[in-house]
């Protein structure tokens, strides 16, 4: 007769061979849907995109069949939206079909008609409001190719600010269009953060300009970073003070960087969560 120990023992064991063969069961299943070759690929290469209030912003959608490179004649192409009833927009037989879209993007959604036989599935929204803010998803029925793939777009306002030199002799940064409220900081050209004061004056619908001025000594020929960001949008804006006090100049670029991370699941990132599982278990 087998003893306590061994029965326990004997139970760990079969319910850790169970948990493996299930997990490799599912493991197994996901491969064969992430590499599934007959139906080619739908996907987006910016699963989450930041949209600037009141500009257009393009929603990424391509489609493409495992022959490699070709062109599509017979192509449906369906935007919906999660928690909104109607269409963004539909095509199919060679046409926009708008009979069933939302009021919401009537005269502001439309594909790129041009590019749909080469595997261009985006969509093009206009004048973004904070209401289009949610999930899309691009469906594409075409030959050799089905599938569905989503964007998760995110609205904010922002803009690049401009330099003036005060009387004073202070550097004043004004950018006009900001959402939601971002956070200022001034580097000098070593890296070191200075002094600075920031006011935010609301305008209409809670959009706010942004006026900050860089309260330590300007010094001729240095250059300065302005860092405007919030959670959606960083700016980073770099003016160079040129010239005497009474006629200065200044020349400045901006780069916009977005936190837009990618909300996908790669196939190697669920074999390693499973590895993870597996060594708890055991």
């Amino acid at each position: 007769m087998a003893s306590i120990g061994q029965i326990i023992f004997g139970s760990k064991a079969f319910c850790s061979k169970k948990a493996f063969g299930l997990l490799m069961y599912k493991l197994n299943a996901c491969v064969h849907v992430c590499f599934q070759v007959s139906q080619g690929i739908v996907e987006s290469r910016s699963p989450s995109t930041v949209g600037n209030l009141a500009e257009d912003v393009v929603l990424d959608c391509r489609f493409l069949s495992n022959s490699g490179n070709e062109q599509f004649n017979d192509v449906s192409i369906t935007w919906l939206k999660d928690a909104l009833s109607g269409v963004v927009y539909e095509y199919k037989s060679k046409a926009a079909q708008l009979q069933g879209q939302n009021t919401q993007f009537q005269n502001r959604a439309q594909l790129f008609s041009d590019a749909i036989s080469m595997g261009n599935a985006s969509l093009l929204l206009r004048n973004v409001k904070l209401e289009d803010e949610g999930v899309y998803r691009c469906s594409v029925n075409a030959p050799k190719v089905s599938g569905t793939t989503s964007v998760n777009l995110r609205v904010a306002a922002f803009s690049a600010p401009t330099f003036t030199r005060q009387a004073d002799g202070s550097l004043f940064a004004q950018a006009n269009k900001w959402f939601p409220q971002p956070g200022v900081s001034w580097l000098s050209q070593s890296g070191q953060l200075l002094n600075s004061s920031t006011q935010f004056i609301n305008n209409t619908a809670g959009i706010m300009r942004v006026a900050s001025v860089l309260e330590d000594p300007v010094k001729e020929d240095d250059a300065y970073t302005c860092l405007i960001q919030n959670s959606l949008v960083k700016a980073i804006s770099e003016a160079t003070v040129t010239g005497k006090i009474v006629m200065l100049t200044e020349k400045s670029r901006t780069y916009f960087i977005f936190s837009a991370a990618s909300t996908k699941v790669s196939s190697l990132q669920l074999l390693f969560t499973v590895i993870l599982v597996l060594s708890a278990i055991q």
